[in-house]
This record gives C-alpha cells, structure tokens and sequence, in this order.
C-alpha cells in the first residue's frame, strides 16, 4: 500500500440540498475496513427508514473494492454517479450514503444522475479532503509538572496527540511523520535529562498537513 492517499479530512459530514421538492441528504464516513462502510451504511437507513432511497457508494484503500448500489432507482441514476465524483476527487478510504425523500416530481434519469452527484460533491466537500500519510505511533510518559509544557511543544514537534492516560505520571498517545521521531526523542531526552524516552508502539496514517 501507498506510503500515502487521499481520503475525507473529517470522519463524518454530512449536508443536503432541495431539488424540485425532493430532499436529498448527503452522508460522508472516512472508513477503515468493508464492514466498517457496511456498518455505517446500515445507520443510515436505520435512521431513514422512512426515506424513499438510500443509496451509496464507497471505495477503499488498499484493495480493488469499491461498491455501489441505487436503492430502487432506475439503474445506473445513483449509486454509480456517486462512486464517480469520490473517483473523480481520487479518494479512497470513504463511504457516500445520499438519501433521498420523494417531492412527487420526476427527475427523469439526467435530473438523478446530476442529483446524486451533487448530493455526493456537497457531503464531500462538507468533510474536506487532506493527503494523509504514515506515521510512527508512540508512547510518552511525563510527569504532571511537565505535561502542559509537552503539550504546548507538540505543534512545534511536529507531533499528533491522539489520546492521553492520567494515573501516576501522565502517558500520552502520539504520533508523528518517521523522519521527525528521532527530533521528538532529542526533545524528550533534554527535557527529562535522558531519564524518560518514547516508546514506538506501531504506524497509522494522519493528515500529512
């Protein structure tokens, strides 16, 4: 797989739009896995169970796998013209759900096609796309005196925090591009005077900005 890909800044968005009384609603996921698109893709028409169309296309990455469905509209007018804009904006990694209540006007199959589009575009557009590329996960352990410090100097770092554990001393959750790790060991030997170092725990990806 690709040191780095495109996918959807926001792990969820979702927007929506009327067009000629019918109500589409545009859902965006950045998703991990095929059952992770499944599972969200079941939210959604559980909360719309109700709606006369919920349909939907996602791509992810690493693998071949795209899916696509039109949900009772005349094939071709839905799922498809969505799976196209999330190929066109060259991401993967994310789920389309556009649901849809009938007006009670006819699109006709150019109206569909052109609405699911728009429907996928705004949602998307909505969670905003980033490059996102890999980075080394750690661990850091730091006393309470020194945290708000740490803190403070993770953007300067060049680091990500993605949680932080309080027991006896403060452990952060972090992470960072590869080839800053070894600047975030030199800060974190200075500032515990080489009593405390990081400790590598696995990779993720993150927006690269």
């Amino acid at each position: 797989m690709s040191q780095t890909y495109k996918t959807v800044r926001e792990k969820y968005a979702q927007d929506s739009f009327i067009e000629r009384k019918s109500e589409f609603i545009s859902y965006v996921a950045r998703v991990e896995s095929e059952q992770e698109a499944k599972d969200f893709i079941e939210s959604i028409k559980k909360k719309h169970s109700d709606a006369t169309h919920n349909c939907y296309a996602y791509v992810l990455k690493g693998t071949e796998i795209a899916r696509f469905s039109d949900d009772g509209e005349p094939q071709g007018t839905a799922g498809m013209p969505i799976l196209e804009v999330i190929k066109r904006e060259g991401l993967v990694g994310v789920c389309v759900v556009v649901t849809r209540y009938f007006g009670g006007i006819l699109l006709g199959a150019g109206g569909l096609v052109r609405a699911y589009a728009k429907g996928a575009k705004i949602g998307i557009d909505k969670a905003g796309i980033s490059e996102f590329c890999q980075h080394v996960t750690f661990d850091f352990e730091v006393s309470y005196g020194d945290y708000e410090k740490v803190l403070r100097d993770l953007d300067k770092n060049s680091v990500l925090c993605s949680g932080t554990d309080f027991g006896e001393n403060v452990l952060l959750h972090l992470s960072c591009v590869e080839s800053n790790y070894e600047k975030f060991c030199a800060y974190a030997a200075d500032l515990t005077g080489g009593k405390r170092s990081p400790i590598l725990t696995g990779t993720t990806f993150a927006p690269a900005d």
